[in-house]
């Protein structure tokens, strides 16, 4: 009889003190490099973004506090590594590191870094002496921060997954989202570009998708030699193109004076129209006035890193690459697997987040269209 009584009494004063009720274990928080981004992610999970007071010291320290409890949480970091508006590329780096610590210091369950546009990827190799190899340098310095998982999408080179020894790295692929845009194009003997020899890979599966959506096509590659970094020498294009509207596929458009040139050399052997889908706009320099003057018909690019044109240049399309990480983020959190985000028919098939995220897409490229307008104006 006294064990029963105790059973109760225990019962009570748990649930008077809350202890054993269950805590929300999934966590989203933004950096501020792309605040839209992470805010788009949390409306396809469905939920709010947890907040964390990010600002500076007088002498332009970075000041960090966690705002919500997270211990024993899974918590998820998105922050591109690059420049925005307001923080270098070297600040927004910074920026990820000390959340992480924030997050590992207050008995955080696990802290996943969702990196989509993974910064100083470039130099993923010594190409000459005295060099250093940043992209690995970057993995060792998240995994030193105590990062238990890292996503990203299309990182420069997929080998950059290797330099993480201790951390998983999901690489998600952007033309996830890029081929349903591209299918519905209406192209005509459509052949796919890949603008280098290292592109090749990424070219045949934006091809494979085309395939899975009902649209065939084929391949063609510009062999191009560089003087130096961001100077072609001479381009060579390998394939045939004439009558055929193209699409140029890359990861990265910095000055897009590689990518002008490409288009340029793709209308001279008889290209049809020049579209592109690019994953990361850095867009600097000169690059948004180099696009708005090019032969290029429409230049799709994603989110990962906010745009910096004055005013955005009328054949750029904006879309979402939030519903492809909240579906990583939801599966993750969730413990099942990520394979068919990598598979076109799976990813469209009917999984209830897919289907939701996917449906938001409309409502992502409506919001882009209108903040185009308003840049504008």
């Amino acid at each position: 009889m006294s064990r029963f009584f105790f059973v109760i009494f225990l019962s009570i004063f748990t649930k008077a003190f809350g202890f054993g009720s269950e805590i929300p274990s999934l966590k989203l928080f933004s950096g501020s490099a792309n605040e839209p981004l992470a805010q788009a992610v949390a409306e396809c999970l469905n939920m709010p973004l947890s907040e964390a007071k990010i600002g500076r010291f007088n002498d332009g320290e970075i000041r960090i506090q966690i705002m919500e409890n997270v211990r024993n949480c899974d918590c998820y970091i998105v922050q591109s590594t690059c420049i925005s508006p307001n923080s270098s590329v070297n600040d927004n780096l910074m920026e990820l590191y000390l959340l992480i610590r924030a997050m590992k210091r207050s008995s955080a369950k696990s802290v996943t870094a969702v990196i989509p546009y993974f910064g100083y990827a470039r130099q993923d190799r010594k190409m000459t002496g005295r060099v250093p190899i940043s992209a690995s340098d970057v993995a060792m310095m998240m995994e030193w921060a105590g990062a238990d998982h890292v996503m990203a999408v299309d990182l420069h080179c997929g080998q950059i997954q290797g330099f993480f020894h201790q951390a998983p790295v999901d690489n998600l692929f952007a033309s996830m989202i890029f081929v349903p845009y591209i299918a519905k194009a209406g192209l005509h003997d459509p052949v796919i570009i890949s603008p280098d020899a290292g592109g090749v890979e990424r070219a045949k599966f934006f091809i494979d998708g085309l395939q899975a959506c009902g649209v065939p096509s084929r391949m063609a590659v510009i062999i191009k030699q560089r003087s130096e970094p961001g100077v072609v020498e001479s381009m060579h294009l390998v394939g045939r193109v004439q009558g055929s509207d193209v699409v140029i596929v890359d990861d990265i458009c910095d000055t897009a004076g590689t990518l002008v040139k490409a288009a340029q050399q793709l209308k001279e052997n008889g290209a049809r129209r020049v579209f592109a889908c690019i994953t990361h706009p850095l867009l600097s320099g000169p690059a948004c006035e180099r696009i708005e003057n090019s032969c290029i018909e429409e230049l799709v690019v994603t989110d990962t890193i906010s745009l910096r044109c004055p005013t955005v240049p009328k054949n750029l399309v904006q879309l979402s690459i939030a519903p492809l990480l909240a579906a990583a983020i939801d599966r993750t959190s969730k413990g099942e697997s990520l394979s068919d985000l990598f598979q076109y028919r799976a990813w469209q098939g009917n999984n209830p987040l897919n289907s939701r995220v996917l449906s938001m897409q409309p409502f992502f490229e409506e919001k882009q269209t209108q903040s185009n307008e308003d840049r504008t104006e």
